[in-house]
């Protein structure tokens, strides 16, 4: 992850309850827990860079929920919505 102000802040939902075993695996990111899903936000330099977090949450079978850029009034996180 890189500093706020150079790049692009971005909220992504996991499903589960992440460990504190699992902060170390997402270095950067703020990891909040709330109704069976973990909230991570962070900023990234760019797309790879977050598409390489993308892979290493696969790469944990950590089931991706949303990814939100802060700001963007367009949330994925609402699949009850995308499913109708």
């Amino acid at each position: 992850m890189v500093n706020d102000a150079t790049g692009q802040r971005y909220e992504i939902v996991v499903r589960g309850r992440l460990s504190k075993r699992y902060g170390a695996a997402f270095d950067g990111m703020t990891l909040v827990s709330r109704d069976g899903e973990t909230v991570m936000t962070g900023a990234f330099l760019d797309q790879a860079q977050l598409y390489g977090l993308i892979n290493r949450l696969r790469d944990l079978r950590i089931e991706l929920i949303s990814v939100k850029a802060n700001g963007d009034e367009r949330a994925t996180s609402d699949r009850g919505r995308e499913a109708r």
